[in-house]
């Protein structure tokens, strides 16, 4: 409706300038927005605010000419120019139904544009290091990232979603070392236990694996436990494979996809981290000190210089991640956002001016980012801090044991990426109108129970008999609901383009909340057969947009509840 609007007004404008009103080179930003009351009409422009000044007329006035210059069209009732020159406009009744229509016309597609146009863009999310079992946090990326990926999709990207490990480093090192203290009947609590170990019974799992001989299957890795206590290399290797695989098993429960799995080993096995330290040194962005390597970032927007080669040797961790955003420029992803935790932020400023750096015709601003802040987990009004198998924090899978995927999946991607989350699990728990995830699905199966009541009273709904009898739809509480359903489009487009999926959360909840209303206020299957069928087609489209809504956050849209 917005985009016939604003054609609408383009029309207008374009008979003004041909009256000279306008000026001919005039290049109207029109914005629509939708009104907050409804006395103030269903949608409304400020363009004759931001054009009077060429016109050299009163807001108002102006408002008033383009009013009157506007096309006849069926979907708008009237039109008024209110405050300092805004233009109301108030839909009419059959422009409002037709949203039924398009809604069970579509279907799944319901929602669903070409905004993208095919073109490509990577979203990277998790990208945990293979060291331990995935911890809430990391939940919270993978809700958010394969969200995303499922709107930009929706919208019409080619969408390839990576998960990059971290296998090379410090951390693996401590892998390894902790794995053989374990294969040597060692403890967390001996004398001997490397310093910076893991600590976690997983642990005591992957070494008791590694001396039993396991064989170990992960995405692109097979792996054979060798059974020898002094061999660091094996042990390793398998228990970076170990870890691999039970990271895959957690995201697969989590309904995660990738399309592809990066290894930080190979930047380094490839030769390309110090392809990059040469591209840099001869582009004249470099300069040795204290016997080290440094990169100036001062020149690209960063607060100071940063350490690429250390002292001791070795390379700092943002310089294979600008080898690695390289690798994505040249693999032609256009378009990459990388969705990270928060402690990622420092990282942003030194891999854009890494890249820029590089001279190699990356823009300014590539990648873009979405950070998440931490997650908190709450039972019993008390603090949740550790799980007995990762030693230190809670894990993914505690939370989907716990209170299942759909509960988890919501409740992380529920807000905004920038606000902390509490996941209370006695809430996530509860079937009650205070549980979110639980009063969108209720909506749903409230309208599959309808259809089965009519079912079993011997009656038949039919799409096309709900679509003839939609006049009959007038209550105060169905032009709500129509409103809101009318908005899905625009909030999914929005989402996509913002990467904020918790907007398609917000939506849904306020969605159920005015059917619950709706459905508690009248009788749906009413003895007056048309006013029934018309209901019908208003619930069954409010259950269809719910179940394209629940799909864009992976959470699924059971039938009964």
């Amino acid at each position: 409706m917005k985009q016939e609007l604003s054609a609408l007004i383009q029309q207008a404008l374009d008979a003004l300038q041909a009256q000279g009103v306008l000026p001919a080179d005039t290049t109207p930003d029109i914005q629509i927005d939708r009104t907050r009351d409804p006395a103030h009409g269903d949608l409304a422009s400020n363009v004759a605010l931001t054009l009077a000044k060429a016109a050299g007329k009163n807001p108002r006035e102006l408002a008033g000419l383009i009013c009157a210059a506007l096309p006849a069209a069926g979907f708008v009732k009237a039109t008024e120019v209110a405050g300092p020159g805004f233009i109301n406009f108030f839909l009419s009744e059959a422009s409002s139904l037709a949203v039924v229509q398009r809604i069970l016309e579509q279907g799944e597609r319901f929602g669903c544009s070409n905004e993208g146009e095919g073109r490509k863009v990577q979203v990277e999310f998790v990208s945990a290091n293979p060291t331990g079992p995935l911890h809430v946090g990391h939940g919270r990326g993978a809700a958010v990232g394969d969200s995303l990926c499922r709107l930009l999709a929706a919208t019409g990207w080619d969408v390839s979603s990576e998960f990059y490990y971290n296998d090379a480093g410090a951390q693996i090192s401590n892998l390894a070392l902790s794995v053989q203290a374990r294969c040597k009947g060692l403890g967390p609590d001996d004398a001997n236990w490397p310093e910076d170990g893991y600590r976690g019974d997983y642990i005591k799992d992957v070494a008791s694996a590694y001396m039993a001989g396991e064989k170990i299957d992960a995405e692109d890795r097979h792996v054979t436990g060798a059974a020898d206590a002094d061999d660091l290399d094996a042990i390793r290797d398998f228990a970076v494979a170990y870890l691999r695989r039970e990271q895959d098993l957690d995201l697969k429960a989590f309904g995660v996809h990738f399309d592809v799995y990066f290894l930080e080993s190979s930047l380094y096995q490839s030769g390309a981290v110090e392809k990059t330290v040469e591209n840099l040194i001869a582009k004249g962005h470099t300069y040795e000190q204290d016997g080290a390597l440094w990169l100036r970032t001062t020149d690209f927007g960063d607060d100071k210089d940063r350490v690429m080669r250390k002292r001791e040797g070795g390379y700092t961790y943002f310089l294979p991640d600008v080898a690695y955003h390289q690798n994505k420029w040249q693999r032609g992803f256009s378009r990459v956002i990388n969705e990270q935790g928060a402690d990622h932020h420092s990282t942003v400023t030194r891999v854009r001016a890494g890249l820029q750096a590089l001279d190699a015709g990356i823009p300014e601003g590539w990648p873009e980012y979405v950070l998440h802040q931490m997650v908190m987990v709450m039972r019993g009004g008390q603090e949740v801090k550790l799980s007995k198998r990762a030693g230190s924090y809670v894990t993914l899978r505690d939370l989907i044991d716990e209170v299942g995927r759909d509960a988890t999946r919501y409740f992380l991607v529920a807000r905004g990426p920038g606000s902390q989350i509490t996941f209370d699990i006695d809430l996530a728990l509860s079937q009650s109108n205070d549980n979110p995830v639980y009063y969108i699905q209720y909506a749903h199966a409230r309208v599959c129970s309808v259809l089965r009541k009519l079912e079993e009273a011997g009656g038949q709904w039919r799409a096309e008999d709900g679509l003839a009898q939609l006049e009959r739809l007038g209550e105060e509480h169905e032009a709500a609901l129509l409103k809101q359903l009318d908005k899905y489009p625009e909030v999914v487009a929005n989402a996509a383009r913002n990467s904020e999926p918790h907007t398609v959360a917000t939506y849904l909840r306020e969605l159920a909340g005015d059917f619950h209303t709706y459905y508690n206020a009248h009788k749906v299957l009413d003895d007056d057969t048309a006013l029934r069928d018309a209901r019908l087609a208003l619930s069954v489209a409010v259950k269809q947009v719910i179940a394209n809504g629940l799909a864009l956050l992976g959470v699924s849209a059971p039938e009964s509840m």
